[in-house]
């Protein structure tokens, strides 16, 4: 009974708390269901475990089969053949593209990797700053040199501009430079078939086996780069020519190696926040021109009707003529030159021994001497698995003497005077800049007058200037030299340059004194008082920001200006290489100043206005061969290496404050 009254009296609390549960979730007034009375009709029984009897049946336990080695050595091998099978197919039909595009972006993770975990003052990974450089300079030069082709291309640009590196890619990239291991045979008749369906006796007329009537060819190539091969042959006629022939892999590869360094390219900007990317499609374009040899063909063309066009450089400049009829995408005929290259500095200046008001064979337009019948004949000392060629070129080096010690005999001083001119007038005269001028694509010949010709081949790296920016760089180029601050300023903040000084150095390859040399002070600041890791830590980092300062907006960034100052560097090089001849600034400024005088663009006011101007501009810039000439004169004393050099010192010790060192010339190595 006591039992029963407790359950009674337990009712109605139960059922409070089941009405407030039901009324605290209920729905809305405009849904609420009917309530429902629930009341606790059983006592309270303490939990008892539950009748196995009434547990389902246990499901049956799944036993995984035994470990069968077999099994793991198919799966291996069908991942194997597969691999296999790709790698076979890349390198047969896409000439390893995809390899080497792996093998891009395995070397570049692993150095982004490297810089971003111990670019500091005390890496943790490496003892210095400069081993970090150091491991990841040869990985770039292993990744360079292992996949050639374009790569190597890319390494050689790099090579030109290696200065602003640190000084462990410096000693890296000097190596760049040497010859590129050459095509075999049967892959340049491949190339001569693909491009004109016949083979390279019908297309060039020539005979290996002395055919009467026939012309001849070296199997063996004179040249060979990172992209082509240069040939040497006579043609039926008896014209002697250079035929230049691709590379048969270059073709397959040039789109993938293209885009694997777009790929890179943006990947380091995103990652260390230096905006170059937008400037990588024009630099890809470039490159990808200068493997189209109608491309190339049509610019040489164009030069030399410039060139013969201007009375200040016809007869001291040559562009060699290009046969178009036996010329294609891959494939380029043009003029044989005999001369001396650039970098024969003793071959150009030496003594002249081949005879009284007589020039170089090929000088001034003259015809090569004829072949003897007897000089054509068989190489038999090539080994066996070399590629031969059946016949030599002629020997032409009488004029060097007996003793072989003989040179062309002309003025290193005229001979620079002259290159100088040439890609003054390509930049602010016509638009035109031959944008790869290193001394082995200018040759030197000796005119009967005893005068240097200078003659320009390898013309597929070119860029056009529009009018309007042509105007704007002629003006920058003469406000430098008069330190015109104000217009300087106006020009290069319309280009996006966010400080003028920085820009006007890089312009003038020495360090520009007419500004407030404000960011100069601001990058030395906080580096007192540091020790030595810490220092070049901080002026790399400073460095780093300095190429900000240049590229602030990219998007109104001259693209052109890459190559231009490319070619700057490069003719700044030659100079420096002859021992400093001519006042280069000087005479680039002149002609910035002549071309404002020149434009047709401009109205016939505004050219006179521009002549006055030249005249005076002329006579400040007499103030500078003061100089020039202080600088020979400590040359000629043994006290200094000339106004190049000179120049050089002195923007080492700039370059440092920016983290910089220049260790080298531009052609060292």
């Amino acid at each position: 009974m006591i039992h029963g009254l407790s359950a009674l009296r337990r009712a109605p609390a139960q059922h409070a708390t089941s009405r407030l549960l039901t009324s605290s979730f209920a729905p809305t007034r405009a849904h609420q269901a009917p309530l429902v009375r629930r009341l606790q009709t059983q006592a309270w029984e303490p939990l008892r475990p539950p009748n196995p009897a009434d547990l389902p049946k246990p499901r049956p336990r799944k036993i995984k089969p035994p470990f069968t080695r077999r099994k793991w050595v198919r799966r291996l091998a069908i991942f194997s053949a597969l691999i296999g099978a790709g790698y076979l197919v890349d390198k047969q039909f896409y000439a390893s593209s995809l390899t080497r595009s792996l093998r891009c972006f395995k070397t570049g993770l692993l150095i982004g990797i490297d810089y971003k975990i111990n670019f500091r003052a005390h890496p943790p990974l490496a003892n210095s700053i400069e081993d970090l450089h150091a491991r990841n300079a040869q990985r770039i030069f292993d990744l360079l040199a292992y996949n050639g082709g374009l790569y190597l291309k890319i390494g050689q640009a790099i090579a030109m501009q290696s200065a602003i590196l640190p000084p462990q890619f410096q000693k890296m990239f000097a190596r760049m430079f040497d010859d590129a291991p050459q095509n075999e045979w049967w892959e340049v008749e491949k190339v001569i078939r693909e491009d004109f369906g016949k083979s390279v006796e019908e297309v060039f007329g020539v005979s290996f086996t002395r055919e009467e009537g026939k012309g001849i060819m070296e199997k063996t190539a004179r040249a060979s780069a990172s992209v082509a091969q240069v040939h040497w042959a006579r043609l039926a006629d008896g014209r002697e020519v250079a035929i230049k022939i691709q590379k048969r892999e270059i073709a397959s590869q040039v789109g993938w190696d293209l885009w694997a360094f777009k790929v890179v390219a943006k990947a380091y900007t995103w990652w260390f926040k230096i905006p170059v990317y937008t400037l990588v499609p024009y630099i890809s374009e470039r490159l990808m021109l200068e493997t189209d040899f109608e491309n190339e063909a049509n610019n040489a063309e164009e030069m030399r009707r410039l060139v013969l066009g201007e009375k200040r450089l016809n007869g001291r400049v040559y562009v060699p003529q290009v046969y178009t009829e036996l010329s294609s995408k891959r494939v380029m005929t043009a003029e044989w030159i005999e001369g001396v290259r650039l970098w024969d500095k003793e071959g150009i200046q030496n003594s002249w021994k081949g005879g009284w008001r007589r020039g170089s064979p090929g000088a001034g337009g003259s015809k090569l001497p004829p072949i003897p019948r007897n000089n054509a004949k068989i190489d038999t000392h090539a080994p066996e698995d070399a590629p031969r060629h059946e016949f030599f070129k002629p020997d032409r080096n009488s004029w060097r003497g007996k003793d072989g010690k003989g040179g062309l005999g002309v003025s290193l001083k005229t001979t620079m005077n002259t290159i100088v001119d040439l890609f003054s007038a390509q930049m602010f005269l016509w638009g035109l800049v031959h944008c790869d001028p290193h001394p082995g694509n200018i040759f030197i010949r000796r005119l009967p007058n005893g005068q240097p010709e200078v003659v320009l081949i390898d013309h597929g790296l070119y860029i056009r200037m529009s009018p309007e920016f042509r105007h704007q760089y002629s003006l920058f180029w003469k406000s430098l030299l008069a330190f015109d601050n104000d217009t300087i300023k106006d020009i290069v903040t319309s280009w996006g340059v966010a400080h003028a000084d920085i820009f006007a150095s890089a312009t003038l390859m020495r360090p520009y004194q007419g500004g407030d040399n404000s960011v100069m002070k601001e990058l030395q600041k906080d580096i007192k008082g540091k020790d030595q890791a810490e220092r070049a830590f901080e002026m790399q980092a400073k460095g780093r920001d300095a190429i900000r300062h240049i590229l602030a907006d990219e998007k109104k960034w001259p693209q052109e200006l890459i190559f231009i100052g490319r070619n700057l560097r490069i003719v700044q090089g030659n100079n420096q290489f002859l021992g400093s001849p001519v006042n280069r600034i000087k005479i680039t400024g002149l002609w910035a100043s002549r071309a404002l005088t020149e434009d047709r663009n401009l109205a016939v006011g505004e050219r006179w206005t521009n002549w006055i101007k030249h005249l005076r501009f002329r006579a400040v810039l007499a103030l500078s061969d003061v100089v020039f000439f202080w600088s020979k004169v400590r040359q000629w004393v043994g006290v200094g290496r000339g106004m190049e050099a000179d120049i050089e010192e002195r923007m080492k010790v700039m370059a440092k404050d920016f983290g910089v060192e220049l260790n080298h010339g531009v052609f060292e190595g």
